[in-house]
């Protein structure tokens, strides 16, 4: 049989880099996990918990399309107690993980052939899921003067149906500041474009609160998941917030294409809303990693970094040692047992000369990845 033009998608890098570690892991060897955006936490004791209670008293099946109730009333709650905006909960849609909501929302915004806009270097799925869904991907090429995110002045010209931006992004860890989201909104509806804010990395911030652009206007669709701050990555299940006259849109392809998110899921999310000690426990870790990366990629010889302002990433420019990043990514992983991740996943155009590193697992195994970077760096 025949597959379909839009079948043709690029490999997510970073997961062939899993599976390459995987691989090297089987055949004995103790692999550091620099490549991968994954907590090395689990879901939170009191969301375990909880689901483990419910399975006791409930057959877990569907539930309604847009996911349970009590769920989309505590993450409007949410946008209360971080950003200060009264959400009403019937805007809130729960997702299969992000990935369902960027489905949701492409399907429900554009039309086969219209243009969106995505900063580059940037989340690679975001490219291909517009691939896959007939829609064309317009890479904004974006500035170290600004911090590798779009601008306002980025998007002349490009006749767009549509922007995406994340803050804090991945690969990055930079954010946008809330005069340059609401400029960017403002240059979007200048020519018509739909407004999408990946916000998945909200709650692993250092510095300063990353804004929602939500506090900045209704007129946009907002995606966030359980993965990251609340360390629910296997689980599946994320969330989405929309015009109040685009719900019964997203409702009905929601209903279509998904069912309904994991039930199972839901109720664990549900409580991990409520386990605030040990996801700020998270956060510690989080912040003496970072710390960590900052002072050891330098000395071992990854030097062109800005720090992050969130997430838990460091962006590596390695022009200067290679110009092919999954070589060198296959080269650290043979002989310095760590992965990480070429920049090629972010940025077709230059990312054969940057890395990114991951600080999401333990402190020990951050310590450890950094020692054998350097020694291997010592050895080249």
């Amino acid at each position: 049989m025949r597959n379909s033009t839009r079948s043709g998608v690029d490999p997510f890098i970073v997961m062939d880099v899993m599976e390459a570690a995987r691989k090297a892991e089987d055949a004995g060897r103790h692999i550091i996990h620099m490549e991968v955006g994954q907590p090395g936490t689990p879901a939170p004791e009191g969301a375990r918990a909880a689901l483990a209670a419910a399975m006791g008293e409930d057959a877990m099946g569907y539930t309604v399309a847009l996911g349970l109730p009590a769920l989309r009333a505590r993450i409007a709650r949410l946008y209360g107690e971080w950003y200060g905006v009264d959400l009403d909960p019937n805007r809130v849609i729960v997702t299969s993980g992000s990935s369902g909501a960027f489905i949701l929302a492409f399907t429900a915004l554009f039309d086969t052939g219209q243009r969106v806009g995505i900063g580059a270097p940037g989340y690679p799925s975001y490219r291909q899921i517009l691939r896959a869904l007939d829609l064309v991907p317009v890479d904004i090429e974006t500035a170290e003067a600004n911090r590798l995110q779009p601008v306002a002045a980025d998007l002349e010209g490009l006749d767009l149906s549509g922007l995406m931006v994340a803050s804090p992004a991945n690969p990055t860890g930079t954010m946008l500041g809330r005069d340059d989201m609401a400029a960017l909104m403002e240059a979007a509806a200048a020519q018509g474009a739909s407004f999408i804010s990946d916000e998945i990395y909200h709650g692993i911030e250092y510095d300063s609160k990353a804004v929602s652009a939500l506090e900045i206007s209704d007129e946009a669709y907002v995606i966030n998941s359980f993965s990251k701050y609340f360390s629910m990555t296997g689980w599946r299940v994320g969330w989405m917030v929309v015009p109040e006259d685009h719900v019964r849109v997203v409702e009905r392809l929601a209903q279509n294409l998904f069912i309904c998110p994991p039930h199972a899921s839901q109720v664990a999310a549900l409580a991990a809303m409520d386990c605030t000690e040990e996801l700020e426990a998270n956060m510690d870790v989080y912040r003496v990693n970072r710390q960590l990366m900052l002072d050891g990629l330098p000395a071992a010889g990854f030097d062109r970094i800005a720090p992050p302002d969130g997430a838990f990433y460091v962006y590596a420019d390695v022009s200067h040692l290679t110009d092919d990043s999954v070589g060198f990514a296959k080269e650290i992983l043979e002989k310095a047992g760590v992965a990480v991740t070429p920049g090629l996943d972010f940025d077709p155009a230059r990312g054969g000369g940057t890395l990114r590193f991951s600080y999401a697992r333990s402190t020990e195994d951050i310590a450890e990845g950094l020692r054998r970077l350097k020694m291997f760096m010592e050895g080249r």
